[in-house]
């Protein structure tokens, strides 16, 4: 029988979670969520979020992987049968957003090469919208773009060689390497934006709380949002890499490094960005809150209409877009191994053999829909039934199963055979409350998207091929879990189960 691979060292596995966590939501999602929403009184709701919901959730996830040793689909079906189909949800959830998010990393190498010479010349909306993704309408499929299908060809590629290294000589490899870079990359940019003539408005705008928004709902569901988007909960990620941890390895602590970790480097991020955003708004005489925005208009419009400006900004704009693809990285390898450890598990397959019936797909179905005209449309589409409802269900149905099953105390027990920090009724409290916040969001992004339906500005195609992939991804868990309902388990999973229980 194979013996599962497991991490060599408890720091190869906190650099992976934490490469996890640390992605392209962190540079250009968190500047703009927190000034959107209070500035400086966004962080009080971001780090009640992170210790009521982000590190009890991760702990959960912990605990179900390195308790049962097994991807989600077979570790769901281990704690109740019928709920495996949990995991093969997940696993779509995990396949949707690793293709688009590739896509994304494929525009930040494209800017890697296009800062040495400022490319996008004096205006960069246009240079990106017209000139690089020439974006047409949102049924405009198979118009392929060239430059990104090349760009994305090579991020695959690099995935998919990182992944044939398996655990010890891919993954934990890949983040030793991709982490430290990642901090010295982006440490440079920071310092330099440090040094800009209205960096301190800049921080100002940043940290100076409105205190008058602490009260409003949305703060607090945006800061829970942005916990979840940020941590890699609800997908099975981190089910899949505590899969790989040693029967010993502690967890509670370690839940909290990758927590704070992942906390520290979106605050980096913020005054970066905010720095930056302050020469910006003093050159332009612009407020700084008509420069503000969230997602990749931050990235890839105003970031290079700033470098543009900016002394040294050819240099600054190759680090800067080096940081995206780097953080991309290590994020988008997490999101791949949730079906790879999915499928290892379930029908004993060779990493060899995940990466050709697996990864080869994924990456064919990436650069088939998203190098295209529609491309950009796309992304938003798929992007908001992944992050809007299937994070958010993905992350509930694994708290409601641990509660209705009865399985949370045996959790907590397994989490407190090694735990420095033990689990118990303040534990439980805290994954109750994340539950109803999970349902709340669900509701307002339900409702949200019913009301998009009579916006003129929201073409309707989007919202039906949101509902179209959200339907899939369940229609996935369901058909999955019929087929295997019955059929044999592999002896290392029944082995693995018996041991668990």
């Amino acid at each position: 029988m194979k013996t599962r691979e497991t991490w060599g060292t408890r720091a190869g596995f906190i650099l992976a979670a934490a490469g996890s966590a640390i992605g392209l939501g962190n540079i250009w999602r968190f500047p703009g969520e927190a000034y959107e929403f209070g500035g400086g009184a966004f962080l009080l709701p971001y780090l009640f979020a992170i210790l009521t919901a982000g590190i009890p959730l991760l702990l959960l996830e912990y605990t179900i992987g390195r308790k049962y040793r097994l991807g989600p689909p077979s570790a769901f079906r281990s704690i109740y049968r019928p709920a495996e189909g949990i995991g093969w949800w997940q696993n779509a959830i995990a396949f949707f957003l690793a293709t688009f998010y590739a896509v994304i990393i494929a525009w930040a190498l494209s800017y890697v090469f296009f800062s040495p010479s400022l490319a996008w010349g004096d205006d960069a909306g246009a240079f990106f919208g017209v000139e690089y993704l020439r974006a047409g309408e949102p049924l405009d499929f198979f118009e392929y773009r060239p430059a990104m299908l090349g760009a994305l060809a090579a991020v695959w590629a690099v995935v998919l060689l990182i992944m044939a290294g398996g655990v010890r000589k891919g993954l934990e490899l890949a983040n030793r390497i991709c982490i430290p870079l990642l901090l010295v990359l982006f440490g440079v940019v920071v310092v330099r934006a440090l040094t800009l003539e209205g960096a301190a408005e800049g921080l100002n705008a940043f940290f100076t709380p409105q205190w008058d928004k602490i009260g409003d709902y949305e703060i607090w569901l945006a800061a829970y949002a942005q916990v979840f988007f940020s941590l890699s909960i609800g997908m099975g990620t981190m089910i899949a890499y505590s899969s790989y941890l040693k029967k010993h390895s502690e967890l509670s602590t370690t839940a909290v490094t990758v927590g704070f970790a992942n906390s520290s480097f979106e605050l980096l991020a913020g005054i970066g960005v905010f720095s930056v955003l302050g020469f910006m708004s003093g050159e332009a005489d612009v407020p700084i809150d008509q420069l503000v925005g969230t997602g990749g208009g931050v990235a890839f419009v105003t970031f290079p209409t700033i470098l543009s400006q900016m002394p040294g900004g050819a240099f600054i704009g190759v680090l800067f877009f080096a940081t995206l693809v780097v953080a991309g990285i290590t994020s988008l390898i997490s999101m791949v191994i949730v079906p790879f450890s999915s499928f290892e598990d379930r029908f004993g397959w060779s990493r060899k053999k995940s990466v050709l019936v697996l990864g080869l797909p994924m990456a064919a179905f990436s650069l088939l829909i998203y190098p295209t005209a529609n491309g950009s449309s796309m992304v938003d589409a798929v992007d908001f039934a992944v992050s809007g409802y299937g994070l958010v269900l993905g992350g509930l149905a694994t708290i409601v199963l641990a509660f209705a099953t009865g399985k949370i105390k045996a959790l907590a027990a397994e989490a407190n055979r090694t735990s420095m920090l033990k689990l118990g009724n303040v534990w439980y409290t805290c994954l109750a409350l994340t539950a109803v916040v999970l349902v709340y969001t669900l509701y307002k992004s339900i409702q949200g998207q019913i009301a998009d339906l009579s916006d003129p500005d929201v073409p309707n195609e989007l919202i039906y091929i949101n509902w179209g992939v959200g339907g899939a991804m369940i229609l996935f868990g369901v058909v999955m879990t019929a087929v295997l309902y019955r059929r044999p388990i592999p002896e290392r999973v029944e082995e693995a189960a018996a041991a668990a229980a």
